[in-house]
């Protein structure tokens, strides 16, 4: 672009941002957003939307401004149409992450200086190391089992971009060298992070009573009171149990190892195994085993698909890896690796805690050839055999063998049966691989009964040492065998895998084929350099998923607006997995457990019900996030007593020294604004936070169903320019940034049209940066337009001709279809009908009239107005100026009320469709017409002709095969359903043609052939139009609407005459079109004949004269 270009794009961006800081002060100012439910115990319409608070480690982005402008939005337009409007905001502060992120500041001074001075890390060793972290999380993956869900990134992590260090972390969000060292202390992250999301909210322009603004946290002394109340319900009413759990835990510190104890690991948590115990033949304790002989010992192999162990053929072992025999606490003794032993002994199965007791050790050698009894298994004696692809830093070193669902398996056991030399090099006798075929226990439709042969087959695997396409083999069988799997084989045979798995481990643990192993999901170093393994320590637990609780949640989801189906789906699946959810963690910051102090109740935990605190939180902190102002009352006051009179309609006791006004005031405003009517998210929150605030409301309010939930609306993740969005790439955007590159307004245009599916959306820099275009050439022509009418320059009078009833049919159509999509919340479609759709009305109607001037001056100056309301929820700033400056209307433009229209008129919408349809269609064939001769072999002969005139054949009524149709239509349709229902299915209708005297005739395959669009099309304008779609005659005068319109056609198709006739009138016109070879008995009832009267040119005649033999 050229220097003056940009400068004109700046400039328009310029105006918009002037507009945006004009439009917040007088909000500011009049603090339009500021509402409290009424006093006088009325209850007019409201509208109450959330959002899940942001997490204060970082600034606000791009990605949270996207789910954020669902809220925005419907909050806007609830307001817009009248509703009393409630759309809060808070802080989340608790947790690990900010906390973790402050240690790290403290360390990095400690160790490196204030500012630091980091080692210097070249860019080979840059890369290689991205290289290997790449590599890592690869294996990590495929290791990963495919049925949990995993987050990508923990909240710290998705922040920190590639930096290596947190100081360089906040370098990177803008944080000065200076200002770095206070963060050190997590109480700065909490004064610092809050305001400047709040800052950046407002510059966005979200319609926030910040009143009811708060961070969470004990710092917070009014929310940590009502949390502790919240908790101390869920406790008294059987919801909180006390039980143990798996956490990383530290030997050599003697406690859980949380993220800021760890020296490398951070992020990792406990990766469960179902440890099977295949029972080792008394035969085979021979050799280095012999000093076990007599004793009852198990191969203990660790797999994530116990549902695949009716297939076992064999196990596998290291021939080279070091393996021992463990003494449980049981007497029982389990074969596996040292590591795997070490994290056993903390879980409760050996007869000291932390004790691994080694009876003997051996290589992995010494187990070839080991007959075993597995669990589930067919055959009932297997044998165990090498394998030299076996990680001994994960699972046992012990590995299952299922070679009919897993690739590696079945390419190690073909290696063995074709390699004679490799069986002989590790002594594996024939009969102990031979006769062992594939078991097929688990069918998947696209792979059949056994996947992993097939699948090696389709990739051409060749051996177990092809290591990246067993991968990709791996992902394919696992994942598919989950989703798409169904038993073949024992009790549960017939059935999906994805509900008997959990059921299928179960029972082999209450059996005691199988007990539960954990270990970390990969090595974990504390800081005092030890390695950490996985340990059951005591642990506070939600009941989710126990049977009450369950059917409440199922019956408040039914009940719920999901928006998506997709949506709805996730969260039935959530609620049957989701099961016990430890709410403890004793690092970080939050809210105490009230009755056990040692703990802090988790991020997730603490922010369930808080919505209900958004209604009440004004009165007690007075607009002051922190809760230091106290405008009415003392933390200590806020009594579980008085939380349950607030929330729970109980009775305060009567000496009670809590302010009863207050009271009052605090119940009206949860009565009037709860439930709340709508939550937005991420879907990711699905199956955590989003299902938990289910869970919690229909256990505080499991009396009262009346203030359970009403509707979530779940997005996907948010592109940026087709993008995924990093910081190591550069391709983000802070929301500061998108705001002050594009105005709020433009910003919020493209946001809007960036989707409002449960896929991830794209923001595109081109959208915006054309909306910035769109609406300052839209100021410039309203301001133009209100010039005109104020001067009483514009056409004035009756409205009747059809440029002027089609104009204002179509804001009609506007204001219904944008009122129907921002009620679904479709607000790329509501952009659409309310903005693009409504232009280009406009400007076909412009030109239509003939320009600016000739249109009407009051139908123009109603567009206006409808078109800035239809926008204000989306372009609040721009349409304030416009309502405000420009219209000089009174109040504010986000409270003026949704335009109201009359009912659209579907006959008149068919009727300028047909007008636009006809003048694209005649602009076509005066140029097929008046195009040169096409010569044979390419190229053209002659010159253009010239074409003034056209004559038009008009058909009155659909006769022959398309009136049988038509009656056929007729008989079925119902017009008492709805739009879209009004018809049987279209082979119904194909049956009916086929069946009528049609069938008859000579040519019906042929007609066959055209009944199809055209019963499609009739069937289509029926559903909206009704029954008179379906009348011979078209629902609009055709020949009544060319002839009012015959100028416009004229002046659009550059014609000078156009005659309307009538196809059945025998005419010269109809002779000499006939002549021409069109088919003018062939018109129909919205597609007439066209015949273009064409002359030759001056060129052409010129041409003709001088090729005369004139005089031989």
């Amino acid at each position: 672009a050229s220097p003056s270009d940009t400068n004109m794009a700046t400039a328009r961006r310029d105006t918009l941002l002037k507009l945006q800081a004009s439009a917040q002060k007088k909000w500011a100012d009049e603090k339009t957003f500021e509402v409290s439910a009424p006093r006088d115990g009325s209850k007019p319409p409201k509208f109450f939307g959330n959002f899940p608070y942001p997490y204060m480690n970082g600034m606000l982005h791009l990605g949270h401004a996207f789910s954020l402008s669902k809220l925005e939005f419907a909050s806007a337009y609830h307001r817009l149409k009248g509703d009393e409007t409630l759309f809060p905001f808070a802080f989340h502060c608790t947790g690990m992450p900010i906390k973790a992120s402050a240690d790290k500041i403290r360390n990095e001074i400690a160790n490196f200086g204030n500012p630091p001075v980091f080692p210097v890390i070249d860019e080979a060793e840059r890369e290689r190391l991205a290289t290997t972290k790449a590599a890592e999380a690869a294996k990590d993956a495929a290791l990963r089992d495919p049925t949990k869900f995993v987050a990508k990134k923990s909240k710290a992590t998705a922040k920190a971009g590639t930096q290596a260090y947190q100081w360089q972390i906040m370098q990177a969000s803008g944080v000065e060298d200076s200002e770095i060292p206070p963060f050190a202390d997590p109480k700065h992250w909490l004064e610092y992070f809050p305001p400047l999301a709040k800052r950046d909210v407002l510059a966005m322009g979200c319609q926030v009573d910040w009143r009811r603004s708060f961070i969470t946290t004990d710092a917070n002394p009014f929310y940590d009171a009502f949390v502790r109340w919240q908790f101390n319900t869920l406790k008294r009413i059987g919801k909180v149990i006390k039980a143990k759990r798996m956490a990383v835990y530290s030997p050599l510190d003697g406690q859980p190892c949380a993220d800021h104890d760890r020296s490398s690991g951070e992020g990792v948590g406990p990766q469960e195994y179902t440890l099977v115990k295949m029972e080792v033949y008394q035969e085979s304790l021979v050799g280095a085993l012999v000093s076990l002989a007599g004793k009852q010992v198990f191969l203990a192999a660790a797999t994530l698909r116990p549902e695949t162990m009716y297939g076992q053929t064999n196990c596998w072992v290291l021939p080279e890896g070091d393996y021992g025999a463990f003494e449980m606490g049981n007497g029982e003794v389990l074969v596996m690796c040292d590591r795997a032993a070490r994290n056993l002994a903390y879980q409760e199965h050996t007869a000291a805690p932390g004790v691994s007791v080694k009876l003997v050790g051996f290589k992995g050698s010494d187990l070839i050839g080991c007959a075993v009894k597995s669990p589930l298994a067919v055959l009932q004696k297997i044998y165990c055999l090498p394998m030299l692809t076996i990680l001994m830093n994960k699972g046992t070193g012990v590995v299952t063998s299922v070679p009919s669902d897993s690739p590696a398996d079945f390419m190690a056991m073909s290696d063995l049966k074709a390699k004679p030399p490799m069986r002989e090099k590790f002594g594996v006798k024939d009969e102990w691989i031979m006769p062992f075929d594939v078991v097929a226990c688990v069918h998947i439709p696209e792979f059949g009964d056994a996947c992993a042969p097939v699948v090696c087959e389709q990739l051409k695997i060749k051996s177990q040492n092809d290591k990246v396409k067993l991968e990709e083999a791996k992902h394919l069988t696992y994942l598919k065998g989950f989703t798409d799997g169904v038993m073949l084989l024992g009790e549960f045979k017939g059935r999906a895998v994805k509900e008997v798995k959990p059921l299928i481990k179960d029972a082999m643990l209450a059996s005691g084929d199988a007990i539960v192993y954990s270990e970390p999901e990969k090595a974990v170093m504390s800081r005092s350099g030890d390695e950490c393994v996985v340990a059951l320590t005591d642990q506070w637990y939600l009941e989710y998923g126990e049977a009450t609780w369950l059917e409440k949640s199922r019956k408040c989801l039914a009940n719920m607006n999901t928006y998506h189906d997709e949506s709805r789906r996730a969260f039935e699946g959530t609620l049957g997995w989701l099961r016990q959810w430890a709410c403890s963690r004793s690092f970080g910051l939050g809210t105490r457990v009230p009755w056990d102090e040692e703990f802090l109740i988790e991020s997730l935990s603490d922010s369930t019900i808080y919505m209900a605190y958004y209604t009440v939180a004004h009165l007690l902190q007075g607009g002051d996030m922190y809760g230091k102002a106290r405008p009415s009352v003392e933390p200590g006051l806020m009594t579980d007593d008085v939380w349950d009179a607030i929330f729970l309609g109980k009775e305060l006791e009567p000496g009670s020294q809590f302010p009863k006004e207050l009271l009052r005031e605090m119940k009206t405003e949860f009565e009037f604004w709860y439930p709340f009517d709508l939550r937005v998210s991420g879907k990711d929150l699905i199956q955590n936070h989003l299902t938990f605030a289910i869970y919690n409301h229909t256990a505080i309010w499991e009396d009262d169903e009346s203030k359970w939930p009403k509707s979530f609306r779940t997005n996907g993740h948010l592109l940026l320019n087709n993008e995924k969005m990093s910081k190591s790439t550069g391709n983000f955007k802070t929301l500061k940034q998108s705001i002050e590159e594009y105005s709020s307004d433009a910003m919020r245009f493209a946001l809007a049209d960036a989707g409002d599916t449960i896929e991830d959306a794209n923001f595109v820099d081109d959208t915006a940066n054309a909306a910035i275009l769109r609406l300052t050439k839209e100021l410039v022509w309203i301001e133009e337009i209100i010039a005109t009418s104020k001067k009483g320059d514009g056409r004035s009078g009756d409205q009747e001709s059809f440029a002027d009833r089609v104009f204002e049919n179509a804001m009609n159509v506007a204001i219904a279809a944008t009122q129907e999509n921002y009620e679904k919340m479709m607000f790329r479609d509501a952009l659409k009908s309310g903005f693009y759709d409504l232009q280009s009305a406009r400007d076909g109607y412009r030109v239509m009239c003939g320009g600016d001037g000739l249109m009407h001056s009051e139908l123009a100056m109603k567009y206006i107005e409808v078109s800035t309301l239809l926008l204000a929820p989306i372009c609040p700033h721009t349409c304030e100026h416009i309502w405000g400056t420009l219209l000089q209307k009174g109040g504010t433009v986000t409270k003026a009320g949704f335009p109201i229209g009359t009912t659209p008129d579907a006959k008149l919408v068919a009727a300028a469709r047909y007008l636009d349809e006809t003048c694209v269609s005649v602009r076509k064939g005066v140029a097929k017409a008046t195009a040169p001769a096409k010569q044979k072999g390419g190229g053209s002969s002659g010159v253009a002709k010239i074409c003034n005139a056209a004559n038009v054949f008009v058909a009155d009524a659909f006769v022959g095969w398309r009136a049988t149709c038509l009656d056929i239509l007729r008989s079925n349709f119902d017009d008492s359903k709805a739009p879209g229902d009004r018809f049987p299915p279209i082979n119904d209708i194909l049956a009916a043609v086929k069946d009528s005297p049609l069938s008859t005739q000579a040519d019906f395959k042929n007609v066959m052939k055209q009944v199809m669009p055209f019963v499609k099309f009739k069937m289509v304008e029926a559903q909206g139009i009704g029954l008179d779609a379906l009348s011979e005659k078209l629902v609009f005068d055709e020949r009544a609407i060319l002839t009012e319109n015959i100028e416009h056609v004229k002046k659009v198709c550059d014609l000078t005459e156009v005659n309307v006739l009538s196809c059945t009138d025998e005419s010269a016109a109809r002779t000499a079109a006939e002549k021409d070879g069109q088919k003018v008995a062939e018109a129909t009832p919205g597609s007439p004949t066209w015949h273009y009267i064409c002359t030759e040119s001056e060129t052409e005649i010129a041409a003709k004269v001088d090729a005369m033999d004139i005089g031989k």
